[in-house]
């Protein structure tokens, strides 16, 4: 049964918003608040590289 249960993630625009924050925001607090959300939505930022990689 639980193998049917798909994990939701943030709606990709959101999602991306997110990576500009964190990269290309130049602001030290919009970095770390992109990064943290990226995290605490994913696991990990590799899990939301993965993520963006397969549906971009």
């Amino acid at each position: 049964m639980l193998d049917s249960v798909k994990v939701q993630y943030p709606p990709l625009p959101l999602i991306r918003t997110w990576v500009w924050m964190m990269i290309e925001s130049g602001n030290p607090e919009l970095q770390d608040k992109g990064r943290n959300n990226l995290i605490s939505a994913f696991g990990s930022l590799a899990e939301a590289n993965k993520y963006l990689a397969e549906n971009s």
